[in-house]
């Protein structure tokens, strides 16, 4: 066994003081995996006009289809992280991207509305297997005081897929047809498939194999499951309002559908400042990051609510929504890992099946009040009594925090240079 293998599998290794850890090239490698996966899911909020055409189905039912791929990743999370626990994680990661891209290639020759669902399901399943494993595998080759912005690294990928892939996508939608979209993703996924084959360095397996009847023994913990209903609340209030954010804009706002891609790009330029200044300061600070940055969305929701017809405020209030929504997230994945350090691969399955609950139920949400007559404005009314609902359970999980101390279950794991997390 080499000397890196060695180091990997040691409990033991020394923990660099914030600030100093270096995070390895490989975790970038899996920000850019990301960005294909997180084009492919959230690409759909720049296309439902054109595929509710093209399939002959309302704005809504075809909003269903953004929860069709959310449904496949809150399943998909802890099923795969269940089924591929003792395999080895590099080509379980090789699999899971090549799955995914197969699943766009369906997606852009579905002949209707049920093959297009089917093919959002299956590629939501890999890419929820993919966002487990990889989650594990990035905070295992970083220290524990560098977890948060390793976190931000792939979530990173996200932001980047909102400036970059979402409104190329509806860009192409617009002009090619949305299934040009899904081709471009597909090229995506296999450049990352080239990416993950060829820089993402073999993980040695830990010394002694991983038990999911002791792994499972995170759900015994109540911040485990306070902490899955702050991600899924506010993940599905942010999702509420921004998978019909085309439509409001056009319809609301007034603007023409050839601002939807800017707006959008906009929406992911915000994202990625919000997780570049929460990912920095999350290790340190991280209830304070949540609890600013819920509160933040709130604020911005009920703004948009009540401001949609103003189109400049709507394009402004896209962009700090973009920045609020994604400022929390490497602490939202971060306090997973602190509550539930002794099963990492479950711990990052369970919050990539927080989030997309929260982005099932926010579109499913969103399409309810619109189908319900009150309007596209109604989505950010709706989403911001969610994130609302998210301060409360934060603040909650904030108090048993301090008094009862680090989570039982997360102490039995196997870094002991964890320190908690500070307000």
């Amino acid at each position: 066994m080499s000397s890196d293998a060695a180091a990997d599998r040691s409990p033991h290794r020394p923990a660099p003081q914030p600030g100093g850890a270096r995070v390895p090239l490989s975790v970038y490698v899996l920000g850019l995996a990301v960005f294909a996966l997180g084009t492919s899911e959230f690409m759909l909020s720049g296309l439902l006009p054109p595929i509710a055409e093209d399939m002959d189905v309302s704005i809504p039912r075809a909003g269903l289809l953004i929860s069709a791929f959310a449904i496949g990743m809150v399943v998909g999370a802890p099923l795969l992280a269940v089924a591929t626990l003792r395999l080895p994680r590099r080509t379980t990661l090789i699999t899971l991207i090549s799955v995914f891209g197969v699943g766009q290639v369906a997606g852009a020759l579905a002949p209707n509305y049920a093959v297009l669902f089917a093919s959002r399901v299956v590629s939501a399943l890999a890419c929820a297997g993919f966002w487990a494993v990889g989650a594990a595998v990035a905070v295992a080759m970083v220290p524990v005081t560098a977890r948060a912005r390793a976190l931000a690294i792939m979530i990173g990928g996200l932001s980047i897929a909102n400036v970059l892939g979402v409104p190329a996508g509806a860009f192409l939608g617009e002009h090619f047809g949305w299934r040009s979209a899904f081709w471009a993703v597909a090229v995506a996924s296999a450049t990352a498939l080239a990416g993950v084959a060829a820089l993402v360095p073999a993980i040695p397996l830990p010394a002694e194999r991983p038990r999911l009847g002791a792994e499972a023994r995170i759900y015994r913990e109540p911040q485990v499951w306070l902490s899955i209903a702050v991600v899924a609340l506010a993940a599905g209030g942010v999702f509420c309002a921004f998978s019909y954010l085309a439509p409001l804009l056009s319809d609301v706002a007034g603007l023409d559908d050839g601002w939807v891609p800017t707006v959008l790009a906009l929406f992911g330029v915000g994202a990625l400042t919000g997780t570049a200044v929460g990912g920095r300061i999350a290790d340190a600070h991280l209830f304070g990051v949540l609890l600013t940055g819920i509160a933040a969305s709130t604020v911005l929701l009920v703004a948009l609510a009540l401001l949609a017809s103003y189109a400049v405020a709507a394009v402004l209030l896209s962009f700090l929504l973009g920045v609020s929504a994604f400022y929390t997230a490497p602490a939202l994945n971060a306090r997973m890992f602190d509550v539930a350090g002794a099963a990492p691969t479950l711990a990052g399955a369970t919050t990539t099946a927080a989030f997309n609950l929260g982005n099932t139920g926010g579109p499913w949400l969103g399409g309810t009040v619109i189908d319900a007559g009150f309007g596209f404005t109604s989505t950010a009314w709706a989403g911001g009594a969610l994130t609302a609902t998210a301060i409360g359970i934060t603040a909650v999980s904030l108090r048993m925090h301090r008094r009862t101390g680090p989570s039982r279950i997360a102490e039995t794991g196997t870094n002991p240079a964890k320190v908690p997390a500070s307000a």
